[in-house]
């Protein structure tokens, strides 16, 4: 059996940590795990390297235990520590097993705490906003169909032009009519969104019984807007039940005259 290693990865929101780890996993041959402490109840990238790495198992916050066996039992492991995290929350962790440390920081930044607390320094993107003044708001959405038109208002018009606060960095995974989920990424450094479609099957039978939700990390946000927003982007169950039968038709009629 092969000694375990863990790969400890922190920096600034922002700064390509997940990015980075997507890269170590894709070349990635020995069995190895991902976690993500501290994601709550709204594990959006814990989602998002399950639907692209099959071969890759995922840890969500109280499964602590599972992660120890995992280790014991050879199986390496990318842990990524958010900038909300403390540096030591790992320690235990790292000396209990072989461990690297690798901090991804923006090339603007110097001589931070993670600049001292990583093995390896890895040159990441640039980043908005100082840490220190920054708030994370989540919200798990899982159920939940949203209207398309709805939430490009949301996420397009509003939120990412600063309508509920300062946003700097946002990140989504949702349930839309037809079916399909997708992941949205902000970054208020470049005022670009990427938005990509998750590699799972359509859902068509009535509430998705699989995660989403969102993050923000941001200045002043105002939490109670943003909620209640997200709630008015969300299907009404006859209306989503109605979209959902739609589809079925639609893709039942395309199958019959491809056949």
């Amino acid at each position: 059996m092969s000694q375990s290693t863990i790969t400890a990865v922190a920096g600034p929101p922002g700064s390509g940590k997940t990015t980075w780890i997507r890269q170590q996993l894709a070349a990635e041959t020995a069995p190895v795990l991902y976690f993500c402490p501290g994601s709550g109840n709204v594990p959006i990238d814990q989602t998002c390297i399950a639907a692209e790495f099959s071969q890759i198992k995922t840890l969500t916050d109280g499964e602590e235990s599972l992660l120890a066996k995992h280790l014991e039992n050879g199986v390496s492991a990318y842990i990524e520590l958010g900038f909300h995290l403390q540096l030591t929350t790992l320690e235990n962790l790292l000396q209990a097993f072989p461990s690297r440390r690798i901090s991804v920081v923006p090339p603007e930044i110097k001589d931070t705490e993670w600049h001292q607390w990583g093995d390896v320094i890895v040159e990441g993107i640039a980043v908005s906003g100082e840490v220190d003044k920054l708030s994370i708001w989540r919200s798990p959405a899982s159920g939940q169909v949203l209207d398309p038109a709805s939430l490009d208002l949301f996420w397009y018009e509003e939120m990412t032009q600063g309508a509920y606060g300062k946003v700097h960095r946002a990140k989504g995974i949702f349930d839309i009519a037809d079916g399909r989920s997708f992941y949205f990424d902000f970054a208020a450094k470049f005022q670009e969104t990427a938005h990509e479609e998750l590699q799972i099957p359509r859902w068509l039978e009535g509430r998705p019984q699989r995660f989403s939700g969102i993050e923000i990390v941001g200045e002043n946000l105002d939490k109670t807007a943003l909620g209640q927003t997200l709630e008015d982007c969300c299907l009404s169950e006859a209306v989503m039940l109605n979209y959902q039968q739609q589809v079925k038709e639609s893709l039942l009629l395309g199958e019959e005259e491809t056949s």
